[in-house]
């Protein structure tokens, strides 16, 4: 098996059928396989399984997060390359696999790949391509969770994405690991992502207050995980202070949600704290030099 393609989903049926069909389009299952981890899902997503037999399906009846099912799903791949998508997003070159296996074979020290985010509703992948930014290639620290790929073998270098992280910022969890490895994570444009997101709708269901929460917790668990002892208290000092003065002291609502995520981050601490593995203090300053991958 060549390619592994790996998908979570949680009530958006409409949206993960779109993508499916983007990528059954284009895949050989002979050489490529594809698993969908539906996580809690309730709105029908299951009756999927019937239009594509032939991908692999795992289903969960609560939902366990973002980060366990990938790690589930991931742990399954047979690929020598995993690709990762959003359930809401899919690739805009047809080509996109034969890309990904000549940038990884162009770039041996490349252990990840994230692809150019092209973010928005569009009412066809030309019309979203109009904004795709050519020639844009560059080692940075980490990988959008949007589109990316992973070498098998560096992805099992790693611990994995992370089971004390339910949703936003395991990606860091795997990029910190992988640089410290010894591994590149590379920012290409030759791929591009649409990720279907329809920003004002997202603002308006509060989903940028239950992000901040779960941010300022795993923040802080990636840097309890992962940071050296000398550096933990200046860099979790500045992340609270940083989040209280631009959010939480402007808006009542960012308030509330900055002490639920200090409270869900001292329910999660003790088991967090059971797989701290620091880095080297080399690969923290590597990670601060290197620029953050453009988002959409």
């Amino acid at each position: 098996m060549e390619i592994s393609i790996c998908i979570v989903s949680k009530n958006r049926k409409s949206a993960l059928q779109k993508t499916l069909k983007k990528i059954v389009s284009v895949i050989d299952n002979a050489k490529h396989e594809v698993f969908v981890f539906l996580d809690g899902c309730t709105d029908g997503s299951n009756e999927l399984q019937k239009q594509f037999l032939d991908f692999q399906w795992f289903e969960s009846s609560e939902s366990i997060g973002a980060s366990p099912a990938r790690r589930i799903i991931f742990a399954a791949a047979r690929g020598k390359v995993i690709l990762g998508f959003d359930d809401d997003a899919h690739p805009l070159q047809h080509d996109f696999i034969n890309k990904t296996e000549q940038i990884f074979w162009q770039n041996p020290t490349v252990g990840i790949l994230t692809f150019e985010e092209i973010k928005g509703i569009f009412p066809t992948d030309f019309a979203a391509l109009k904004l795709h930014v050519p020639d844009q290639n560059y080692l940075c620290n980490s990988f959008v969770g949007c589109g990316f790929a992973i070498r098998r073998h560096v992805y099992e270098q790693t611990a994995g994405f992370p089971e004390w992280m339910d949703i936003y910022g395991e990606e860091g969890c795997v990029s910190i690991e992988t640089i410290d490895n010894g591994y590149d994570i590379l920012y290409t444009s030759e791929i591009s992502v649409n990720h279907r997101v329809d920003r004002q709708e997202r603002k308006m269901g509060g989903s940028n207050i239950f992000r901040f929460e779960r941010q300022l917790c795993h923040m802080a668990l990636y840097f309890l995980v992962f940071y050296p002892t000398e550096l933990l208290p200046r860099k979790l000092g500045k992340l609270f202070w940083h989040n209280f003065r631009k959010y939480a002291f402007k808006n009542i609502n960012f308030f509330v949600a900055y002490f639920k995520g200090l409270a869900r981050l001292l329910f999660k601490f003790k088991k967090a704290y059971t797989f701290r593995k620091p880095v080297s203090k080399e690969t923290v300053k590597k990670i601060n030099r290197l620029p953050h991958p453009k988002y959409g």
